[in-house]
């Protein structure tokens, strides 16, 4: 069983149960919404796959820098531009392929809206079909732009009728007066020290870190 637990800290079984339920509802009601455009008759899907990536982020770790609405639209629209640049500059499709992902993970981090999905949106517009060929940048506003608008919207109704927060807000510390206690300017020396990127903003990880410190404070006071 221990194959089986999760793998993220804080997780738990019920949180899990509302993602699913969460991504199952709100990515169904992003194809009804979608189905609306004429994309069928321009031979276009009416939801791209790397949406579904995205359902995973925006239920499953809603907290998650890379799950707030601007990474997720942001990210995949601006993606899929560096993807369709990419085909159109590098006839070799391994090539085009290649400087695609690399392309969205550079316009992505400069533009504050890193989002994995968006790597897959690139991807899509190298070895997509020849509807997306035909439709050119344009692809990523119709219909990779209002699927992304579309799903952030309502996991923004699913979180608030659930009782979550999306967008994701972190709780605001007090820092410390003294010199005792870890301000948010340790955790960025420390962060700096170890040359590593973590899926929790500085904020969050200030806050988990000043609750632990309470925990281990009245766990000592009882001895």
């Amino acid at each position: 069983m221990l194959l089986f637990r999760p793998i993220i800290a804080g997780a738990h079984l019920t949180e899990r149960l509302i993602a699913c339920l969460g991504a199952a509802i709100c990515i169904a009601l992003t194809v009804v919404v979608c189905a609306a455009l004429p994309l069928a008759a321009a031979d276009l899907p009416i939801i791209v796959a790397p949406l579904g990536a995205s359902a995973v982020l925006i239920f499953a770790v809603p907290s998650s820098p890379l799950a707030q609405p601007w990474p997720v639209i942001g990210g995949n629209v601006l993606s899929v531009l560096a993807g369709v640049a990419a085909f159109n500059v590098f006839p070799n499709g391994a090539v085009a392929a290649g400087v695609a992902v690399g392309g969205a993970i550079l316009v992505m981090s400069l533009l504050r809206c890193l989002h994995p999905p968006g790597g897959a949106a690139a991807l899509t517009a190298v070895i997509g079909s020849h509807g997306i060929y035909a439709a050119g940048y344009s692809f990523a506003f119709a219909p990779v732009g209002i699927n992304s608008i579309a799903l952030v919207a309502l996991g923004m109704l699913f979180h608030r009728a659930t009782g979550r927060s999306y967008p994701h807000h972190p709780e605001v510390i007090a820092q410390p007066q003294s010199n005792k206690g870890i301000r948010l300017s340790d955790i960025d020396a420390a962060l700096e020290d170890m040359h590593e990127s973590f899926d929790i903003s500085r904020e969050d990880l200030g806050v988990l870190l000043a609750r632990a410190e309470v925990h281990s404070t009245a766990r000592q006071s009882l001895k």
